[in-house]
């Protein structure tokens, strides 16, 4: 566990493409050979590192999808946690990781099945949505997909281009994206 948070620090400082086992090891305070007895390669520690970041967002997502409460004030929850405004932390991690993910097939395998669960568990909670009337979603899973596509873009352009978009804009976006998605108003999921 702290081999792998250690790798998830020095890949948020140096980025994927730079991190190397030895700047792994040196945070820790240990040698190169350790690291490599658990993982045989730096393909192999980057991709169990960002599993191991993943899990902690997911755990949370998990929470807020699975309180005790409407559909839509669950999505609205996660939405705003996992929008570029709010709390959820990482996105350069995730530019990162998306982007070596183009070269790296052992990352590319991880993200897609974390990207996988995390449209799931919208979906999910979408159809279940649906399924209590409280709003109309006729492909749950196109909607959780067009709704993070939107979210991750929107990282994207807050991340790379500080002030380029309001924390307040961004948040208004990603209500009326959710609001689009479920057939709402804006107004709606104020209540």
């Amino acid at each position: 566990m702290e081999l792998l948070t250690a790798t998830v620090e020095q890949i948020e400082v140096r980025g994927v493409a730079a991190v190397r086992i030895a700047d792994v090891a040196a945070a820790l305070g240990v040698s190169n050979a350790l690291v490599l007895y658990h993982f045989s390669t730096k393909d192999e520690l980057v991709a169990a590192a960002f599993a191991h970041a993943a899990e902690g967002d997911l755990a949370r997502l998990h929470k807020l999808l699975g309180r005790r409460t409407s559909a839509v004030r669950r999505l609205r929850a996660a939405v705003r946690w996992y929008a570029p405004t709010g709390p959820a932390k990482g996105w350069r991690l995730w530019i990162e990781g998306w982007a070596s993910a183009l070269r790296e097939p052992a990352l590319r395998s991880v993200t897609r099945d974390l990207d996988r669960r995390w449209k799931a568990a919208l979906a999910e909670v979408l159809a279940e949505g649906v399924a209590a009337g409280e709003f109309a979603c006729a492909d749950p899973g196109a909607s959780a997909l067009r709704l993070t596509a939107f979210l991750d873009g929107l990282a994207v352009q807050v991340t790379a281009y500080p002030g380029s978009v309001s924390r307040a804009r961004a948040r208004a976006w990603a209500d009326e994206a959710l609001a689009r998605e479920l057939g709402l108003s804006p107004d709606a999921l104020k209540s």
